[in-house]
């Protein structure tokens, strides 16, 4: 079965547009203006059993997760990602916890391209979007693609704190890169 969702509003998130990550697009313009664009694709596995493995593990937070966030759906929402469900995304660091909540923007499911984006809503730290996609071509190359549109949050103390958040999404996305990689 052939999906391709895409939330057409955006309402409550602190960004726009929504779903300018495009899970469902090989190609990618990058990020508008004002945002930092990045997008980084690497090799996770090769055949049909690596493919369902990657595919499941996306569609369920597991490059989140094995990243070392703990990912906790809100009401009406179901560990596996679904568009507009809520999310609360947290990281911790010793005692202290930073809260993220997101909203699935985009799914994409099909026979060659499984994946979504989140976007940011009011109390991220960040403002923009987030995608995560598998994908294999036809040799059975399967492989990983992040993308991500980022600015700073549009109030509060997280703005002053943007640099730092940087240096932490640069060690992020290496955890990202390396969370569906067999061992």
């Amino acid at each position: 079965m052939v999906r391709n969702r895409s939330e057409s509003g955006g309402g409550g998130l602190n960004y726009g547009p929504v779903g300018s990550t495009r899970p469902g697009d090989i190609d990618w313009g990058g990020a508008g203006s004002g945002y930092r664009g990045y997008e980084r694709t690497v090799v996770v596995g090769h055949g049909e059993v690596d493919w369902r493995r990657a595919a499941e593990a996306v569609m369920s937070w597991e490059v989140k997760r094995r990243s070392g966030f703990r990912v906790e759906p809100q009401p009406g929402a179901e560990l596996r990602v679904a568009t507009g469900a809520e999310y609360r995304i947290t990281a911790a660091f010793g005692p202290f916890a930073i809260h993220e909540p997101v909203r699935v923007v985009a799914v994409v499911e099909t026979l060659i391209r499984c994946g979504f984006a989140y976007g940011t809503l009011p109390g991220h730290p960040v403002s923009g979007e987030e995608a995560f996609i598998v994908h294999r071509s036809p040799d059975g190359t399967v492989a990983l693609t992040i993308r991500s549109v980022t600015r700073p949050a549009p109030t509060g103390v997280w703005q002053a704190l943007f640099p730092l958040i940087l240096v932490a999404q640069r060690r992020y996305r290496g955890r990202y890169l390396r969370a569906l990689i067999p061992l």
